[in-house]
């Protein structure tokens, strides 16, 4: 592949490559724009190969700063091999000068995407083993120009695309926190995300249930619940729970970009460990994060300087940090048990607390 990229003229192009979760993509999404800005490449076409789950927020918030976008299902992109060198095939026709790959955990996927793209330079990090066994991550560091070293100090996961940026780029990006411009026009309603993408990070129906029922009998707000399609069960046994007019599902029924405006307009959202409380943290929407510790400081709690309107609900175990590893036999339909020790009272005083500069509730 080196050689490939000695001998071929390379144009003024820049592949950005992100292929993680929606939480992920909104923890690193205004980086492209500094990108695009940037003293170093502000006269290059920047790409994106990214993930088909967040396409629509690509398309509604940063198609201005992106030239072309690919995206990759992930969920059976392994399956079919012939779909992924189709790909591969298209990101080597663009002839990119510069590959960048942000991605601190790399795995195989990300790693030859980056290397079919056939670049002069290749930027990503020295990253772990998390993903990727030593041996085949061993090889495919060759692929790469340039590995960078995370400072052992660096834990924050903006932080983290930050670092990469701001060393890819030569400069220091003004950003401090990841932000999402909307219309900030409140609605007089709690948005509740029960759902986590598995049962085992799941809070739990019934505590979701009591703490709505709080609310409503503490102010004067409704209660949307959202979700996304797989989800809607869980969301229809929550409304049934609570038993009032003043709680609706909108699970399954909404695209991203409007799971963003519903949050962006809320007076608060309770939410398990999702892409929510990545949204809501950049749309400035007060928010209380029910979660785990196995990416303890990672992803969440957010740094102290960034949480002025969250709350993360949490209880630290020793076996912290596992990378959802869990060390403890569940069973199949039960949440891991860092997520089962917090409690409802836990997640009340902190959704009251952080709203008790709000009139409408009634202490």
């Amino acid at each position: 592949m080196k050689l490939i990229s000695v001998l071929r003229k390379s144009r003024k192009r820049i592949l950005i490559i992100k292929i993680d979760a929606v939480g992920d993509y909104i923890l690193f999404r205004n980086f492209i724009q500094a990108v695009k800005t940037s003293d170093k490449y502000k006269n290059y076409e920047i790409d994106l190969c990214g993930n088909t789950a967040w396409k629509d927020i690509t398309v509604e918030y940063d198609s201005e700063w992106i030239g072309e976008a690919f995206f990759v299902e992930l969920n059976d992109i392994y399956e079919r091999p012939i779909d992924l060198l189709k790909l591969g095939w298209q990101l080597f026709k663009r002839r990119y000068e510069v590959v960048l790959q942000p991605t601190y955990t790399r795995t195989l996927l990300n790693d030859g995407l980056a290397a079919l793209a056939c670049s002069d330079h290749l930027t990503g990090f020295q990253s772990d083993n998390e993903r990727i066994l030593p041996r085949y991550k061993k090889k495919m560091d060759l692929f790469y120009t340039d590995l960078l070293l995370l400072p052992p100090d660096i834990h924050f996961e903006f932080y983290r695309n930050k670092f990469f940026f701001e060393t890819a780029l030569s400069q220091k990006i003004e950003l401090i926190k990841p932000v999402i411009a909307t219309a900030k026009q409140k609605g007089n309603y709690v948005a509740i995300v029960p759902g986590a993408g598995s049962v085992k990070r799941e809070w739990g129906a019934e505590n979701f249930s009591v703490v709505i029922r709080q609310i409503l009998a503490r102010t004067n707000y409704d209660v949307i619940i959202l979700g996304s399609q797989s989800e809607r069960n869980l969301a229809q046994v929550i409304v049934a729970m609570t038993g009032d007019n003043r709680v609706t599902s909108i699970a399954g029924k909404t695209t991203l970009p409007e799971v963003i405006h519903t949050i962006s307009a809320a007076e608060c959202v309770i939410t398990n460990d999702t892409s929510a409380i990545h949204i809501a943290a950049a749309c400035n929407t007060p928010a209380v994060c029910i979660h785990g510790v196995a990416h303890y400081k990672r992803f969440i709690p957010y740094p102290e300087e960034l949480s002025r309107n969250l709350r993360f609900v949490y209880t630290m175990m020793p076996c912290y940090n596992c990378n959802w590893y869990c060390i403890y036999e569940t069973k199949k339909e039960e949440p891991y048990p860092c997520i089962s020790v917090n409690t409802v009272d836990q997640a009340q005083s902190a959704f009251f607390e952080i709203m008790s500069h709000n009139p409408v509730v009634n202490n």
